[in-house]
């Protein structure tokens, strides 16, 4: 690239760019989207996207996730298939068939999802969970900035990470999509839980705009916190007071913004 400054000459140099790539998610080899994402932990990336879609329930509805080919193939890698578990109940109503195999862009939330209706159908009322404090949710999201190694190398990343009600980070993933990031998280706490881990996050923080995709991904895993960096959306907002999650923006500098459900910040 070249580095252009004012009243500088130009200069030639190498920099790194974010990793961008499509990523074709089966069920039993039956295509249901395309995602552009970051590449690595694909699996995870899989099972948040399917949580989220309320394709399946749980962990245990999967029994494996692979990437389809050989190593070495061209394309490798980019291809994923999930094979349900025996007995599991795969939910395909919840995609009409027109939108499978659709290209989901690394700035798309939840796609063709047009009504919070539609964002809410099947969830569950949200557990009160225990208060958290609000130094506790500041902290949480400055120090979600310490662990982005990607961000630091190539400017072009978002970052996600579940947290335990005292601010203890569970899992942060990267990724050029913002929800991407936070459906590897989800799915890292899917596979966690199947393992018989504790790890049952009070919060959810991402690094830049709350927005509708990542509250109704949040009313998916069952976190009943959000927060962010940026300013949330009116549909954001909308969903998460009908979802009973606490939404939190503009967290920065000691200070933050309550949208919906505020009673669990203290």
């Amino acid at each position: 690239m070249i580095d252009l400054r004012a009243d500088q000459p130009r200069v030639a140099r190498v920099d790194e760019v974010a990793r961008e790539e499509p990523l074709e998610i089966r069920i039993a080899d039956e295509a249901v989207a395309v995602l552009m994402r970051t590449p690595g932990d694909d699996d995870r990336l899989a099972l948040g996207f399917l949580l989220a879609e309320g394709l399946i329930s749980c962990a245990a509805d999967v029994a494996t996730v692979a990437h389809c080919g050989r190593p070495g193939a061209e394309g490798f890698g980019n291809v994923v298939n999930v094979v349900p578990a025996p007995g599991a109940r795969i939910a395909w109503d919840r995609i009409d068939r027109s939108q499978r195999s659709t290209v989901a862009s690394s700035a798309c939330g939840v796609c063709g999802r047009l009504t919070v209706e539609d964002l809410l159908a099947g969830l569950d009322g949200m557990p009160s969970g225990a208060p958290i404090p609000a130094a506790v949710v500041s902290r949480s999201v400055e120090r979600l900035r310490e662990r982005q190694p990607l961000f630091d190398r190539t400017g072009g990343i978002h970052a996600a990470s579940a947290c335990a009600p005292d601010g203890t980070a569970l899992f942060t993933h990267e990724d050029v999509g913002r929800h991407n990031a936070v459906d590897k998280v989800v799915g890292s706490l899917l596979l966690a839980r199947r393992a018989g881990g504790r790890e049952d996050a009070a919060l959810l923080v991402v690094s830049g705009r709350p927005g509708f995709e990542i509250v109704q991904k949040a009313a998916r895993a069952r976190i009943p916190v959000v927060a962010g960096v940026s300013a949330p959306t009116s549909l954001a907002v909308e969903l998460a007071e009908r979802a009973g999650i606490t939404l939190a923006g503009f967290v920065r500098s000691g200070k933050m913004n309550l949208y919906a459900h505020p009673a669990r910040i203290v």
